[in-house]
């Protein structure tokens, strides 16, 4: 990324002010990077526990599949999901707060005797599955979010502070340079209007 500037004294603070801007910036950047970073990895694990938690529960239901024919689908249903903000990080990320459910009413005396636990299965695996996706997008956003934050540290640090220090670094040089030029020229001048007055005092 190129830097503009100028070579003059007003683009030399303006690039001083962007530069110390930047390296206040990149502590707190990189800090916020590595708790990201270790955001993340926890997010991962949490999935991946409520994931194993999932496969195990859904395995020690295989033996009632057979009477999974006799259930009515059509008498527990998901009403409404309350979700919440959690901070995390400095990120905004989504939590299950409550799952509501809608139970139908059904006759236990002409029902299976096991249809009570067959809704209590499905509200566990539904809640299981729900909290599932929500860990898995909680992830997303994290891995998003360290991902720019990675990104600007790189920006910071491997391009714009070295390049505002190099542009700083050229105005510098050439405004001394023009300044030994205006010191050499005016020592010049001073010297021939010296020499010139010798001349004019010899006649």
């Amino acid at each position: 990324m190129a830097i503009k500037f100028q070579y003059n004294k007003t683009s030399l603070t303006n690039l001083g002010k962007q530069l110390k801007v930047r390296q206040n910036a990149l502590p707190t950047l990189k800090n916020k990077e590595s708790a990201l970073r270790v955001s993340v990895i926890a997010a991962k694990a949490e999935a991946q526990r409520c994931s194993g938690e999932l496969e195990a529960t859904m395995r020690s239901y295989d033996y009632m599949a057979a009477l999974w024919n006799e259930f009515d689908p059509g008498l527990i249903r998901i009403t409404d999901i309350d979700l919440e903000t959690v901070k995390v990080a400095g990120v905004k990320t989504p939590s299950i707060k409550e799952i509501h459910y809608e139970l139908q009413p059904f006759n236990a005396f002409l029902k299976p005797a096991w249809y009570a636990d067959g809704v209590a299965v499905l509200k566990q695996l539904t809640e299981l599955g729900l909290r599932l996706e929500v860990l898995e997008e909680k992830r997303r956003i994290l891995e998003f979010n360290r991902k720019k934050t990675t990104q600007k540290v790189n920006l910071y640090e491997k391009v714009q502070i070295p390049g505002y220090q190099e542009a700083i670094r050229k105005i510098k040089r050439y405004m001394e340079d023009e300044e030994n030029l205006s010191k050499a020229s005016s020592k010049i001048v001073k010297n021939r209007h010296a020499a010139e007055e010798e001349e004019e005092s010899a006649l």
